[in-house]
């Protein structure tokens, strides 16, 4: 493993983008689904059109799927726990251009708050039929990731406390391969696979669920040979990371990564000014900063997607409260191919509430997960999924999302 010891960033000046205030992402699509917890919501569409979500909370790992562009959804049956469908945690979907499906869940001990396992699903039928792989059965596993790259193999991280761990899976999730670590500290925040298979791997201090924190570790790890080998350089930008026992400022976990066609890595977090955006031309060497979504209150928890040369799709939450009584998500196009500029939708709220114990069980505002994943689909449309957590009410499920781009 190969490390680059001097912070080199360059360009490191903050730009604004130009607010776009003549256009607006319009909402074309709202499904919601109502059957059972599908917290953090994971999307992708399969070469035939249709869509599959994953997400998690029940004692088995769940995927939904849709023929009809969303208008309906049906939850697939993945196999039994004896056949190895395990995870009641943090999922991950990956679809490849042979229409291979795949999922990756984690195994979460609710009563000791540590990972338990890992598992690999695979469905070469479009979620007909699966295959199960056991990737790990280590104590503090956590946060899987899986992405495909252009030759079609799969590629999966995760984290267990002692670093970031990538395996690999080349006969269509037949069998898997564990190449080793990615790094030796921090956890599996995010992982991207660019255009010419290289793999991005975002390593941030907190890992373990939480029970683990290396202050230190703050970085991009970048593979150009299939997750033989790395190197690593500091991530962009400056980030209020705090130890679990320390008052949090802003509430972090996934710091996500794109690459675009060209080759270009993306970089995305917030911080106090609101969303920051960062590319790098050089896999990771050296940055351009902009201030992409400026805000007056908190802002959060973001995701990023590619959508092309130059063009990308974020999401995150605000809220000005400590007690999120006025969260809302954003989702917004970015395009920084010659004058930058940000295209947002309007505020959404989030039909998720739990009971806070510390508050007499009182309802509060719940984000239902650490992000809000988006995917691109073949309509030209952009796709988010949010859930519906509100047990008293009697509505547990998700919420299907698509929105116009305009040009």
């Amino acid at each position: 493993m190969r490390s680059h010891a001097r912070r080199v960033l360059a360009a490191t000046a903050c730009f604004a983008f130009l607010a776009c205030s003549s256009a607006r992402l319009d909402v074309v699509q709202r499904v919601e689904h109502i059957d059972s917890y599908a917290r953090e919501p994971m999307i992708v569409e399969h070469p035939d059109g249709s869509l599959f979500l994953a997400g998690y909370g029940q004692p088995h790992p769940q995927v939904w799927k849709s023929v009809d562009h969303g208008a309906t959804w049906m939850r697939l049956y993945l196999g039994s726990e004896a056949a190895g469908a395990t995870g009641n945690s943090d999922v991950d979907l990956a679809i490849a251009a042979d229409g291979t499906l795949y999922i990756v869940a984690m195994s979460y001990d609710r009563k000791t708050h540590e990972g338990t396992g890992m598992a690999a699903g695979a469905s070469t039928d479009s979620g007909s039929t699966w295959h199960w792989t056991p990737l790990s059965r280590a104590r503090f596993d956590d946060r899987p990731w899986i992405e495909t790259a252009p030759d079609g193999s799969a590629h999966v991280i995760w984290n267990d406390g002692s670093g970031v761990t990538h395996a690999v899976s080349r006969d269509r999730g037949a069998t898997w391969m564990t190449t080793g670590r990615v790094h030796d500290k921090g956890g599996s925040s995010h992982m991207a696979i660019g255009a010419h298979g290289e793999i991005a791997v975002r390593v941030t201090p907190s890992s373990a669920s939480a029970n683990r924190f290396d202050r230190r570790v703050d970085l991009i790890a970048i593979s150009s040979d299939g997750g033989a080998t790395w190197t690593t350089h500091p991530a962009p930008g400056e980030r209020d990371w705090n130890a679990p026992e320390e008052k949090e400022i802003t509430p972090r976990w996934v710091e996500p990564l794109a690459w675009d066609p060209d080759g270009a890595l993306y970089s995305a977090w917030c911080d106090k000014a609101g969303l920051q955006l960062a590319r790098s031309d050089d896999r990771g060497a050296t940055w351009q900063t902009w201030l992409a979504a400026p805000s007056s209150v908190r802002t959060f928890f973001p995701y990023l997607i590619s959508r092309g040369h130059g063009r990308l799709a974020a999401s995150w939450f605000s809220a000005a409260s400590d007690d999120f009584a006025d969260l809302r998500w954003h989702v917004a196009a970015i395009d920084v191919t010659s004058s930058p500029r940000v295209i947002e939708s309007a505020a959404q709220s989030l039909e998720s509430a739990r009971p806070d114990p510390e508050r007499g069980n009182a309802l509060f505002n719940d984000t239902g997960g650490e992000y809000i994943a988006l995917a691109n689909l073949r309509d030209g449309t952009l796709a988010a999924a949010t859930v519906i957590q509100h047990k008293e009410a009697g509505r547990i499920g998700f919420t299907w999302w698509r929105f116009r781009i305009p040009e």
